[in-house]
């Protein structure tokens, strides 16, 4: 299901949580979705009972400086092919640069990562900083990273469009 608001998605999550669903949440872009995200996404949900995928919308996109063309695939057509995945239980767009207003509302049991992150940097300025694993770990969450697939990148597969012959 995709969240309409913040509102809607924390009614859900009470719900689960009254329900002693174990909340697991990660965020992302999910441009084109290839073999390395589903793989990442079903890890992600192994984790606990309820995955909640946190997606930046198209402007949000934009300011991650991921290449003039990106996004490809449009914030609407991005959660709807998420939220067909059987792994995934919700679905929240965000607009700010970060997730961190998702996951403060959310605070999940686990707060997952792809394995160019690291959950022991704890300097925001840092690349490898997991956006709200501070307040994750002080409400008693855990926070995890998840090898990334070797081969397989949004970036790349543009690359690979964008490459004659």
């Amino acid at each position: 299901m995709i969240a309409q608001n913040l509102d809607e998605l924390v009614e859900l999550v009470s719900t689960w949580k009254s329900q002693q669903k174990r909340i697991v949440c990660t965020n992302g872009v999910f441009d084109i979705l290839h073999a390395g995200h589903v793989d990442y996404l079903q890890k992600s949900k192994e984790l606990g009972d309820v995955l909640i995928v946190g997606m930046n919308n198209d402007a949000s996109v934009r300011s991650l400086n991921k290449g003039p063309e990106r996004p490809i695939n449009g914030e609407n057509a991005r959660a709807f092919v998420l939220s067909a995945l059987r792994c995934v239980d919700a679905v929240i767009i965000f607009s700010d640069h970060t997730p961190i207003k998702v996951i403060e509302a959310v605070l999940p049991d686990v707060l997952v990562k792809g394995g160019d992150y690291d959950p022991d940097v704890i300097d925001p300025s840092d690349k490898r900083y997991i956006v709200g694993s501070a307040e994750v770990k002080s409400n008693g969450g855990n926070v995890c990273v998840i090898p990334l697939v070797e081969g397989f990148s949004t970036t790349n597969i543009v690359g690979k469009i964008k490459k004659p012959g």
